[in-house]
């Protein structure tokens, strides 16, 4: 049984536990104000879900997702996610996260920012361009026609694979944006972001893509 760690209990990470939970993983959630705060999600989430802190999130997890704000990234914990696969959600929000010049520039992307903090982990990009609450309801068995699809950008395969095969399990085809200095292009503002797309529109969607800079 493989548990995912889940760092950051907001919208995003809330849904992915649920749909993980459905897809057969444990999982183990934390948020920033502690495990107690989060007593009424674990009882709605079941027996195979458990709160913890950042850290212990990070060690319990066989693969970790990070879903914070991009300004708090900084405070995720290190060496409990060596070596691991790191599922990365995240966008840029000026107004929230202040303004990051490299950012602004196109000159990074938000999961390399991601990467640059965790040398040791295999940072993917996933999640980051789905409304949450579709996560669990815009779902559908592989080979349906007009699959929702997601995309996913790693500079590891490894991380790559796994993303790639968790989206199917959730029920959603994935397209590959790799490298992760290409997953501007499923970014906030971009013709993919937020939009319900199959797998012929995302590749399109993406294609249209500009970037600043």
């Amino acid at each position: 049984m493989t548990t995912i760690g889940i760092i950051g209990a907001g919208n995003i990470g809330s849904q992915v536990a649920r749909a993980a939970l459905t897809a057969g993983y444990d999982v183990v959630i934390a948020n920033s104000r502690g495990p107690e705060t989060l007593a009424d999600l674990v009882s709605e989430l079941g027996d195979d879900a458990r709160a913890a802190t950042a850290t212990e999130a990070g060690e319990a997890g066989d693969v970790v997702v990070v879903t914070v704000p991009l300004k708090a990234i900084d405070r995720i914990p290190v060496e409990p996610l060596a070596g691991k696969i790191v599922l990365d959600t995240n966008n840029y929000y000026p107004g929230r996260d202040g303004q990051i010049p490299a950012l602004d520039a196109g000159e990074t992307t938000t999961s390399q920012l991601l990467q640059e903090h965790l040398p040791t982990s295999k940072v993917v990009k996933a999640f980051n361009h789905i409304p949450a609450a579709d996560i669990t309801t815009d779902v559908a068995p592989a080979g349906t026609p007009d699959r929702r699809a997601l995309a996913v950008s790693s500079d590891d395969p490894e991380a790559l694979e796994f993303a790639t095969k968790l989206y199917d399990e959730f029920g959603f085809d994935a397209v590959d944006v790799s490298p992760l200095s290409e997953s501007w292009r499923v970014e906030r503002d971009r013709p993919a972001y937020v939009v319900r797309q199959n797998a012929e529109q995302l590749r399109a969607n993406l294609a249209k893509a500009q970037r600043e800079g």
